[in-house]
């Protein structure tokens, strides 16, 4: 088995036992994610590329491993899913700028005013 399976393999056996425990919120999960990530107005392919754009904000290794392979099952070129990571990593620089610009600014200048 390979890494990626390895981690998926985990969090499968682990979402399990958690569900003979939880049974209601594990159901109620998987009834909420299977909705969600249906063909509706954005096709499946489409919702699983954005759940590796936001799996990759979160630094969560095993909901990337998971989506990427569930991007190709739904049709996903690897040229798609790379353009996600550069959509993502675009996004995630823009909100590090837009911060700074503004909340880092803001404090130096409430700083400045106080001086």
């Amino acid at each position: 088995m390979s890494l990626v399976s390895d981690k998926i393999s985990a969090y499968k056996q682990e979402i399990h036992r958690f569900g003979e425990i939880m049974p209601g919120v594990t159901e109620a999960y998987h009834a909420f994610t299977g909705e969600s990530f249906a063909d509706g107005a954005l096709d499946a392919k489409t919702k699983q590329l954005i759940a590796i754009g936001i799996a990759l904000s979160m630094n969560q290794e095993v909901c990337t491993f998971y989506h990427v392979n569930e991007a190709r099952a739904k049709g996903a070129s690897d040229e798609e899913i790379l353009e996600t990571v550069a959509v993502a990593s675009a996004a995630l620089a823009g909100n590090a700028l837009s911060q700074g610009v503004t909340r880092v600014q803001q404090a130096l200048a409430a700083k400045s005013a106080l001086q």
